[in-house]
């Protein structure tokens, strides 16, 4: 009875060791790792049936071609786990969540052109990660965010026209980068990843064969070897313009901000305005050629040269008015804080309230006042002189001044 109860107690303790799918052979290593050997066995899916303490797992050259959310539900404790030169060409969000004890996957040679890249997040320990030979076309910029331990990443033989700025960063064990074979358009989109080659410890194929397939005059190129005049970051200035004469304007103040900018690509122009009842960005002109302006904007009427007017400003629109220039290389921004103030002696006013603040306002604003734009954020008081006539109108209603009139007149101010 002994010996039975013997045997019966090693079987349930050697049982789960020794569990293996018919169609695989499984051993264990001398590190005490169980191998689940199921290469080249015309697999169709994952099988069932393997024991859950598989350390390494081998389904290469199979044709498996859809990974779903339970594939490896059996095998937790996986580390190294290799799938390539399959039929993939889907894989489930969540398929590899939960193996957080991956160091190694690959799925070289498949069919994938989506990738729940969300599930790389929980896989800090992953150390080698071969995409290579798929049918990716784009990466998100933090794809790889997680993965503090990854020194070797494939990306070679894909479909990758372009990588954002930032992809490779926080990678600190990276040391070999394999992103050869790629068509990639060599706008100045990627003309970071040559500065980043240019400065990187990480071994990166060579340019010959990073190549450039667009635009024309660059076919053949290598990516590293994209000419620096051809991409250059944004500059941008603000200046400001006040009313057009010294005479006195009863129906309000129309503010005018002109924002210039520079670089290779032309760079968009932005605003952000920021008050203390609310927040607008503007993305490019909303005053059309024939004078119309977007409803939901038509407050702050900006115009396709990068002017900006707010007619009849008040003390609402006081608040931060930002330029962005935008292009393929970077982003500048220059910031300007806008007050208002009323005085029957403006200069006597604005000494006495902020001794410290530009007095750039009122009667002595001239077309083509000019702002640092390192200076991002400078007060600005905007001094509004306001007669006693004017004042004596208080309590009635504000006239205003006609839109066409308005915008007539800056077309003739803005041609010059």
């Amino acid at each position: 009875m002994r010996p039975l109860l013997c045997c019966l107690g090693l079987a349930t303790l050697l049982g789960p060791c020794l569990a293996c799918p018919s169609a695989c052979s499984c051993s264990t290593k001398k590190n005490g790792r169980l191998l689940a050997e199921c290469a080249y066995k015309d697999l169709q899916e994952v099988p069932k049936g393997l024991s859950s303490n598989v350390t390494i797992l081998t389904l290469s050259a199979n044709r498996i071609s859809w990974l779903g959310q339970g594939s490896f539900a059996e095998v937790p404790e996986v580390q190294s786990l290799w799938l390539g030169y399959n039929q993939i060409g889907v894989v489930e969000p969540g398929t590899f969540a939960l193996l957080v004890h991956l160091k190694n996957l690959d799925l070289s040679h498949n069919k994938i052109a989506d990738f729940p890249w969300q599930d790389l997040r929980n896989l800090s320990g992953l150390q080698i990660l071969k995409m290579n030979n798929n049918r990716l076309a784009g990466l998100p910029w933090d794809a790889f965010r997680s993965l503090k331990d990854l020194r070797s990443l494939w990306l070679n033989d894909n479909e990758l026209t372009t990588l954002a700025e930032g992809t490779f960063d926080n990678l600190p064990s990276l040391s070999q980068l394999q992103i050869f074979n790629n068509p990639f358009n060599c706008s100045c989109k990627v003309f970071w990843l040559k500065k980043w080659t240019e400065n990187t410890s990480v071994s990166v194929t060579k340019g010959g064969s990073t190549l450039c397939v667009a635009p024309g005059r660059l076919k053949g190129r290598a990516v590293t070897d994209i000419p620096d005049h051809h991409c250059v970051a944004p500059s941008v200035q603000l200046t400001y313009l006040s009313n057009l004469d010294n005479t006195v304007m009863y129906d309000g103040l129309t503010l005018t901000l002109h924002c210039s900018v520079a670089g290779s690509p032309p760079p968009e122009i932005r605003w952000k305005i920021q008050t203390s009842s609310r927040r607008v960005e503007i993305n490019g002109p909303n005053v059309a050629r024939d004078g119309n302006v977007k409803q939901s904007q038509e407050r702050f009427l900006v115009f396709k040269n990068g002017t900006m007017a707010i007619p009849n400003f008040s003390k609402e629109d006081e608040g931060i008015y930002t330029c962005l220039a935008v292009n393929d290389v970077g982003t500048r921004d220059v910031s300007v804080n806008v007050a208002l103030a009323g005085s029957e002696n403006p200069a006597e006013d604005l000494l006495r309230d902020d001794p410290q603040a530009s007095h750039l306002g009122g009667r002595s604003c001239y077309k083509g006042d000019e702002m640092d734009p390192s200076g991002a954020g400078e007060k600005l008081v905007i001094v509004y002189h306001m007669p006693r006539e004017s004042k004596s109108r208080a309590g009635g209603a504000v006239p205003q001044v006609h839109l066409g009139t308005l915008l007539l007149a800056l077309g003739l101010m803005l041609c010059c």
